[in-house]
């Protein structure tokens, strides 16, 4: 028996069509049967800048330690967050 779906509504804006799907069930408009895996290959992670102030001997500590791991030291700060954070 074939299930009828239901016709995915329109939406004024992206933040009402999130809050439909946070409390729709997706089901009821998609056949995941027939879902297929998608690729993205060159996409990258949003960033943005922030400005942070570091005493001079702790910048020169972190780089110091990004220079022993030869990696660039705004990288290893990012590593060191990440790690931290995760």
């Amino acid at each position: 028996m074939k299930k009828t779906l239901k016709p995915v509504p329109s939406f004024a804006s992206e933040a009402d069509e999130r809050a439909y799907w946070e409390r729709a069930d997706s089901t009821a408009h998609l056949d995941w049967s027939k879902a297929t895996r998608a690729r993205l290959p060159n996409l990258k992670p949003s960033t943005t800048s922030i400005s942070l102030r570091l005493s001079v001997s702790l910048l020169d500590q972190i780089k110091i330690a990004a220079n022993k791991r030869d990696v660039p030291y705004q990288s290893l700060i990012k590593m060191w967050l990440s790690e931290k954070v995760g």
